[in-house]
């Protein structure tokens, strides 16, 4: 139904975020080894997504690249692993590890998952292997080694914000103050947070 969202980053939660398309806020279950390269609260982002249907819930999962995204939907296809499982294996291994591990029938890598025990493990590693190649997976890794990082300002501005909301200010508010600081590589949480609070007495 969905390819991909893409619109402002308008909320980061423990375990999902909230884009804002159009003044309405898509919730996305994401993998916790992305939320470093997410962009700051308010920048623009696209995600690809997963939609998810069951009798009584509807939920979207989302991934920064579809090489993640075609991995989860592999995942899922395994017996005995759902969205979440596949969401905890894709949190604690990269696309490459994960890919290295199934070709090299690494079930203990596997297993260090969340809720994913050793039989679960050698059972991805059973369904998942011969849809594989180390060739693929080699050139994909080469290809990641070359994707370029995500800047560290974004996560201080980011830090930021969730620290000024945690002070009482509004998300609006806090979004704004932090947009009008100037933030250089040399800048800490706590030197943007001050400069956001100098700008909140204009507010």
């Amino acid at each position: 139904m969905y390819s991909y969202i893409r619109g402002p980053l308008a909320e980061v939660e423990l375990d999902h975020i909230v884009i804002d398309v159009n003044g309405i806020g898509y919730n996305l279950y994401i993998p916790t080894n992305c939320f470093e390269y997410l962009p700051g609260l308010g920048e623009e982002c696209k995600i690809y997504t997963y939609l998810y249907v069951r009798e009584d819930a509807m939920m979207l999962y989302g991934f920064l690249t579809k090489d993640d995204l075609e991995l989860f939907k592999q995942l899922i296809s395994v017996s005995g692993i759902g969205p979440k499982g596949a969401l905890g294996i894709l949190s604690a291994l990269s696309a490459d590890d994960l890919r290295f591990a199934i070709l090299a029938g690494d079930s203990k890598a596997i297993s260090k998952a969340p809720g994913i025990g050793a039989k679960t493990a050698q059972r991805v590693i059973l369904e998942l292997k011969d849809k594989m190649s180390l060739e693929d997976a080699f050139e994909k890794k080469l290809e990641h080694e070359h994707a370029p990082v995500a800047s560290s300002n974004n996560q201080v501005k980011n830090d930021a914000v969730l620290a000024l909301t945690a002070l009482g200010y509004s998300s609006t508010e806090s979004l704004k103050a932090v947009s009008k600081v100037e933030i250089t590589e040399d800048m800490d949480v706590e030197a943007v947070l001050k400069a956001a609070l100098k700008h909140m007495a204009f507010f």
